[in-house]
């Protein structure tokens, strides 16, 4: 191509850096005229490649030329009325007769930049920013308008933007935190705050920042360079300022006059280190605290002050040891430790506080942190003391007894009302009232002691007996008698009782005979011989002896069957005198043993020992003891008697078999007889259930037979039932069954057996509803004998129990 419009430098300057082609090669020559001078970087790509162009039907081939690059420079930003023109196109086949199209694409083409496809001039169609596409790289060819034929190949370029300083610095955030340890050196780095800026870095001072200060010194700088805050002021305390507000600018230009700026805040805090030492606001303080106070209660607190925070403000309270030449005594009766929450000296009572003994104590409290700074020492020092006196407040205290608790030994045999011992208390408040004493009868339920209220003397209600209770434990209470309005009674201590126990042991007399160890079941063989040891006894005695017990033992009366020896050691003998014993001439043998003791009194006691004569075989093992097994023996075996018991068992159930039998043959029937029919009454020992009883017989029998005969049924309906009712004409007139019944009511009346509850006796008809009709001999025309009473099973569950009796008898008759 060929730039027109072009000065002669310019079109030398671009031929002088063109690339020669080959003869008869066309080339593309690009310049940007509004920057002549922007072609410093050129590049030359010399590729070799075959390009075939069709022409005529012929293929040609040439060897591909070699390029120069060019670029269009366009200031960003632009401002005027018209598109902004950015270079033109040109090709050395143009001969300007409009045969030839120029095309563009690439980055923006069409939108952003325009080609005149006729003249090849390129323009801006919008505002261009670098910040958001710094160049563009597009590509343009010439083609012949009518037939479309490319004359030239597609040829590179790019439009790079021409950066100006439209923006400003930025900083991350508007606002950062940082910390620094107070008493810091000047130049100790606080924090780094950096911006950026948009604007091209590699093309003059658009984005060079320069940093600078605003607010905040004369304690911090920063540097312009790298935007680092550092500390400018020594000795910044913490407790006297702790907060700083630092504002930084950055300003692009180099910091140039017309340069953009922006600014950020840096909120610094100074962090505390341990420079301050503990101090007491007052040299001395005074505390005081009620004699009675428990050991480890509170009396009070004192606090010395920090002006340091955290871990470097806590601090360590101790007492120093006493200097009594300065009246400092108390650091024996209380102490003291730190509160962790609010680091106070919490003073409390080491050792119990009597009015009556001291009243005022003084303490030298020393206080020093727990964590130094060696740094620091220097300020110092560290630590500070204070006096504190503590006064000791008069109470009314409870009765005191001399001794807890009490040990009164008694003797079991001591007399009722005697004195056993006593108690003391006294009143250690100054008014020294007098004590009154009563016991704890919770703690003596039996009610066997009592006290003297007055002088505490303790004596016996009821005889003790060791035997029973050894120890006795009881509570006595004290308390102050005082006058009726005295000044020092109040609610809070007009109940004060002290309590006291006294354990009571009772001491032992030798009130208790020795007695056998255990129960001896002593046995003497048949065979054994004269001098045979058959037993071995001890004896046991409820008394405690101090010495030790000592058992003597002895034969109440000389027996000539057995004699016993004393081994001396509190267990005896039993021997045999003679040989030869006989369970059939005595079974048993009693020995009475006389136990001694050897205390004061001296206490005996007799123990029988039941001796029983055994069997025993060669070796003297028993076999057996008991005299029935001996006649056994001299009788009949063991299996004999095995059998004997047998048969006696076999006979007994076939006795019980037969009486049962017997017992159901005999049961009478209902029906007695047949021919009475005054006789003809079913009993089934119904229990009623008086005249509320309405289940136990059919209400339906007391009716009026007339009265029955109109419940008859529908002819229109299926009945329900199985057979329908039937009923035959009663006797409207029977004299005897009316009879019959009035004789047999008398009866029952008078009759003093009679059940004692109601009992319905029925002698009426049966009924129209009987399946069988009427079971009455009355009206039966066939004789006794001829009567076959098997259609009764045939009639249902109903009348199982009639059929089981009238079957039964015919059956025993013609047996």
């Amino acid at each position: 191509m060929i730039l027109s419009h072009l000065l002669p430098l310019v079109v030398l300057l671009i031929l002088d850096s063109a690339v020669p082609l080959p003869t008869g090669e066309s080339q593309w020559n690009v310049t940007d005229v509004d920057h002549v001078n922007d072609t410093s970087t050129p590049q030359t790509d010399v590729p070799v490649a075959t390009l075939m162009r069709q022409t005529d039907g012929k293929v040609l081939r040439r060897t591909k030329r070699g390029w120069m690059w060019n670029t269009f420079v366009v200031m960003e930003e632009y401002t005027g009325n018209l598109d902004q023109y950015v270079g033109k196109l040109h090709s050395d086949r143009d001969r300007g007769d409009g045969s030839i199209k120029y095309v563009l694409i690439g980055d923006g083409a069409g939108v952003v930049f325009e080609i005149n496809e006729t003249s090849g001039d390129i323009h801006a169609k919008k505002r261009l920013d670098r910040e958001e596409k710094a160049y563009y790289i597009l590509r343009a060819q010439a083609v012949n308008r009518r037939t479309g034929q490319a004359l030239e190949d597609w040829s590179n370029f790019t439009i790079k933007i021409h950066d100006i300083n439209d923006n400003e610095p930025k900083f991350e955030r508007d606002t950062f935190l940082a910390t620094v340890p107070e008493m810091s050196e000047v130049g100790t780095s606080v924090v780094q705050v950096t911006a950026s800026d948009a604007d091209d870095e590699e093309y003059g001072n658009s984005a060079k920042l320069v940093y600078s200060i605003l607010e905040g010194q004369p304690y911090f700088s920063v540097d312009p360079n790298n935007g680092i805050i550092r500390t400018a002021l020594p000795n910044m305390n913490r407790e006297n300022r702790e907060k700083y507000q630092v504002v930084i600018q950055a300003k692009d230009m180099a910091g140039q006059m017309g340069g953009l700026s922006g600014t950020t805040t840096i909120n610094i805090t100074l962090l505390d280190v341990n420079n301050s030492p503990p101090r007491f606001l007052h040299t001395g303080y005074h505390l005081s605290v009620p004699e009675s106070a428990k050991v480890g209660s509170q009396v009070g607190r004192v606090k010395a002050n920090d002006a340091d925070v955290g871990k470097n403000a806590e601090m360590r309270y101790r007492i120093v040891g006493d200097d009594r030449r300065n009246g400092h005594d108390g650091s024996e009766m209380f102490d003291v430790f730190t509160d962790g929450a609010t680091q106070e000296a919490v003073i409390t009572v080491k050792k119990p506080l009597d009015y009556e003994t001291k009243r005022l104590y003084q303490l030298k409290v020393d206080v020093t942190n727990t964590e130094l700074d060696p740094r620091f020492l220097h300020m110092g020092p560290f630590t500070d003391t204070a006096t504190v006196r503590v006064t000791v407040q008069d109470t009314d205290e409870p009765p005191l007894f001399t001794r807890n608790p009490y040990i009164i030994e008694v003797q079991e045999d001591t007399p009722v009302g005697s004195s056993i011992g006593s108690v003391t208390a006294r009143d250690p408040d100054a008014d020294n009232h007098p004590v009154r004493y009563t016991i704890d009868r919770y703690t003596d339920l039996e009610r066997l002691f009592n006290i003297d209220p007055i002088n505490g003397t303790i004596f016996t209600l009821q005889p003790l007996d060791r035997e029973l209770n050894r120890w006795h434990n009881i509570s006595v209470a004290a308390s102050e008698i005082k006058a009726y309005g005295s000044p020092k009674i109040t609610p809070n201590n007009a109940g004060q009782i002290t309590r006291v126990p006294v354990f009571i042991k009772v001491m032992d007399i030798n009130d208790n005979a020795p007695e056998f160890a255990m129960f001896y079941e002593t046995f003497v063989c048949e065979n054994v011989k004269a001098g045979q040891l058959i037993q071995t006894i001890s004896a046991v005695d409820t008394d405690e002896p101090l010495v030790g017990h000592k058992f003597v033992f002895s034969l109440s009366t000389i027996n000539p069957n057995f004699t016993i020896v004393d081994n001396e050691d509190n267990t005896a003998r039993i021997l045999t005198r003679r040989g030869g014993f006989s369970r059939r001439e005595t079974s048993s043998y009693l020995l009475p043993v006389v136990i001694s003791d050897n205390d004061y009194p001296i206490q005996s006691s007799t123990s029988t020992l039941t001796v029983r004569v055994c069997g025993c075989d060669s070796r003297g093992n028993v076999q057996s003891c008991s005299t029935e097994a001996l006649m056994l023996s001299a009788g009949l075996s063991t299996g004999a008697l095995v059998a004997i018991l047998l048969c006696i068992i076999i006979l007994l159930m076939i006795v019980v078999m037969f009486a049962a039998l017997r017992r159901q043959r005999k049961k009478e029937p209902l029906i007695i007889s047949k021919e009475d029919v005054r006789d003809n009454v079913v009993s089934y020992n119904d229990e009623g259930g008086g005249e509320e009883d309405t289940q136990a017989f059919d209400i339906g029998t007391l009716r009026n037979p007339e009265v029955m005969d109109a419940n008859k049924l529908r002819r229109d309906i299926i009945p329900e039932m199985l057979f329908p009712f039937r009923r035959t004409s009663p006797i409207k007139d029977n004299a005897d069954i009316r009879d019959f019944i009035s004789g047999r009511l008398h009866e029952n009346d008078l009759d003093p057996t009679a059940p004692p509850y109601d009992s319905l006796a029925t002698y009426a008809y049966e009924g129209s509803g009987s399946l069988a009709e009427s079971l009455s001999s009355l009206e039966s025309a066939a004789t006794e004998g001829d009567q076959d009473f098997e259609y009764l099973s045939h009639w249902g569950p109903q009348f199982r129990k009639l059929a089981d009796m009238y079957i039964g008898k015919d059956t025993d008759r013609e047996a």
